[in-house]
């Protein structure tokens, strides 16, 4: 079956065709980026009107890439949620219009499922039960996998998530948008070190996060006194490895305590190389593989859409599917994942 996938949970437009026979057939995604950056983060409201400007030309790329027609849709997956409820609506209706006259289901997708289940699109797939580090835009959790639909929350972030401290401490040192990256990239000409940051709960004792301290001993440093451009990238660098160390110290001891030897990691702050390269280098030691998504995939995009409804739809996970055939659809711009 060809599942099409559709992402507009945020600033990111993802279509994508996913064969259950053979795999991902093709995908597109359009970033906003550049239409967000002069306000420094995101507009709800910009962001909808961009969706439904990009929605059917993306469908059209998709299809002509795969050398299909959309009559060889056998089903239409959406982000239902978590996500902006404006940017959702213009997916799911989207979706759902698309289903009803073509006469296929329309298939809810949770977005951090869909993250989930992103590293498993590699050709060498991490294999159930794993532990999963979910580090996308608002959300920082560690989950104990043990197939699909069945997910366990282990730890998350308190308060601010990790894309967010990074977003937040950009945003301290002068950095455009999206900050992320932008201060990855600082940090590559900083030493770690001559500044000293808190690792906020690394000795804790259980999986659970906080970074919103860490954060505001970024501001404390920054306002202690004017910073130069070399003292900036310390600064970056510094705050790089306090939160990738924790990140990457929790991730692997919920694997030791499980007894598990496979690490997935998903989600944008996923493409972190300094986070790659702890990861990689404790896992070897400890005996863990770590798996990633490719680098295109770790940003929201309709990839991981369609394949996260493909695996439900094979495993029977969606037994109300004949609703969705009617045309109706919901959101949930809030939505626990351990709800699935």
């Amino acid at each position: 079956m060809i599942v099409l996938g559709i992402e507009t949970s945020c600033d990111e437009t993802g279509i994508a065709l996913y064969d259950t026979a053979r795999g991902l057939l093709a995908h597109a995604i359009h970033s906003q980026v550049t239409m967000h950056e002069e306000y420094g983060g995101v507009v709800p409201e910009l962001a909808s009107r961009d969706h439904i400007k990009r929605l059917a030309p993306l469908l059209a790329h998709v299809l002509a890439e795969a050398g299909i027609s959309k009559e060889a849709i056998g089903a239409v997956a959406y982000t239902a949620g978590p996500g902006l409820a404006g940017a959702l609506l213009t997916g799911a209706s989207f979706g759902a219009g698309l289903a009803m006259s073509l006469g296929v289901p329309a298939l809810p997708v949770h977005h951090l499922e869909g993250h989930l289940l992103s590293p498993l699109l590699a050709d060498d797939p991490a294999h159930f039960p794993f532990i999963a580090l979910l580090v996308s835009g608002g959300h920082t959790q560690i989950m104990c996998v043990e197939q699909v639909g069945a997910y366990e929350l282990m730890g998350e972030s308190l308060d601010d998530a990790a894309g967010e401290a990074f977003d937040k401490t950009a945003q301290l040192l002068g950095l455009g948008y999206p900050g992320g990256p932008a201060l990855a990239k600082l940090a590559e000409a900083g030493v770690a070190g001559r500044f000293k940051l808190p690792r906020p709960m690394l000795a804790s004792g259980d999986f659970n996060f906080s970074f919103s301290g860490l954060k505001t001993a970024v501001l404390t440093a920054v306002r202690a006194s004017a910073l130069a451009h070399q003292d900036q990238a310390d600064l970056a660098a510094e705050f790089q490895e306090a939160a990738t160390e924790v990140l990457a110290t929790k991730a692997l001891a919920a694997c030791r305590q499980r007894r598990l030897s496979t690490l997935v990691v998903a989600g944008g702050v996923g493409a972190n190389r300094r986070l790659r390269q702890r990861l990689d280098e404790a896992g070897k030691r400890q005996g863990v593989r770590v798996c990633y998504p490719a680098l295109a995939l770790c940003t929201d995009n309709g990839a991981m859409i369609a394949f996260a409804a493909a695996q439900r739809w094979l495993a029977g996970g969606y037994a109300a599917v004949e609703q969705q055939r009617a045309g109706g659809f919901a959101v949930r711009p809030r939505w626990p994942l351990q709800e699935l």
